[in-house]
């Protein structure tokens, strides 16, 4: 156990707490724990709070240093097994960063009209105690993007043992340029952000809920021109921009990795005339835009979200038919002190 802060330390303590052998000599503890003298003038009290901690040790995935910590990363499933969990309070805990996949862009029918970017996957960042074994580990994969009338797929879900599931994301919603009632395929779909909600020329459409980040935008009937698709929430927690050529709410800024980095933008929702949504920092894909029988507007292809950054798929864009882009994958970053 940890060596008292303050008071009178015996030599037999510091061995009870670092080992050794009789006689017990106080240069055998040089350099026992951080803080204690590798060499020279050693005295008792440099050993005030110390303690003979042990740290996680593990394997799995790509592992890379970051001073007295090791980051594990996953872009795809895997095993993550802890040979040494700990002793102590500091050196015992895990800090788990998980991205499910982007949810899919919705697609765009023929007719006027354009489609909602697909939302972000969802995100957990959380610190868990470590305990000794295999955690299995689930990287969720992105959700396709629609077809001309259909909305995009959700996002996998990203899992690992012992931590909250990140949920994927919503996928975007269609678009609808007949007359007639609301259409359900307008509207984002629910997931850890949510989809972008598709044209309806005579109603509008939701944006969907984002249980983990941000919600979809919506389109407003009262907004048809220039025939948009709103964007996906994003992991921010960002919403998406509504109406025409939305854009994709912001990713989750996390420095997990050692370098700063955002994670689940949601994607960019498409249009028709005017410029299609940009993709959500943090991998987010941008709308598209198709059209093309004027001759006016240059055709835009909306781009798929990034592979592990959980982003969003762009929304197809009007006038002709054009299909959504897929949704990106997620990750799984592990972090953990591994040496005082």
């Amino acid at each position: 156990m940890t060596l008292q802060s303050s008071g009178q330390i015996t030599l037999q303590q510091i061995q009870n707490e670092f080992g050794g052998s009789h006689p017990i000599s106080l240069s055998e503890y040089y350099a026992a724990a951080a803080g204690v003298p590798g060499s020279g003038q050693i005295s008792m009290s440099d050993f005030y709070g110390k303690s003979n901690a042990e740290y996680v040790a593990a394997s799995g995935g790509s592992v890379s240093t970051q001073g007295d910590f090791k980051i594990h990363t996953f872009n795809s499933s895997g095993t993550f097994n802890i040979s040494n969990a700990g002793n102590s309070a500091g050196s015992n805990t895990i800090e788990v960063f998980l991205m499910a996949g982007g949810g899919g862009g919705g697609g765009c029918s023929q007719v006027s009209g354009s489609a909602g970017g697909g939302g972000g996957g969802g995100r957990v960042a959380q610190t868990i105690t470590a305990t000794i074994g295999n955690k299995t580990i689930s990287i969720g994969g992105g959700g396709g993007g629609g077809g001309s009338t259909s909305r995009g797929g959700n996002g996998g879900n990203t899992s690992f043992t012992g931590a909250t599931t990140a949920a994927g994301g919503g996928g975007g919603g269609s678009s609808r340029g007949t007359s007639g009632a609301t259409d359900a395929n307008c509207n984002g779909r629910n997931g850890g952000c949510g989809g972008g909600g598709g044209f309806d020329r005579h109603n509008g459409s939701s944006g969907g809920t984002g249980s983990q980040g941000g919600n979809g935008g919506y389109y407003n009937q009262g907004q048809q021109s220039p025939f948009g698709g709103a964007g996906g929430g994003g992991a921010n927690p960002a919403n998406g921009g509504n109406n025409h050529g939305g854009a994709g709410g912001s990713g989750y800024y996390t420095t997990i990795s050692g370098t700063g980095k955002r994670y689940g933008g949601g994607g960019g929702g498409g249009s028709e005339q005017s410029a299609p949504g940009s993709g959500g920092a943090g991998g987010g894909g941008g709308g598209g835009r198709n059209e093309n029988g004027s001759g006016l507007y240059n055709v835009v292809t909306p781009t798929n979200g990034t592979a592990n950054r959980g982003g969003g798929g762009g929304g197809g864009g009007g006038f002709a038919p054009q299909n959504g882009a897929s949704g990106g994958s997620g990750v799984v970053i592990i972090k953990y002190r591994f040496q005082a």
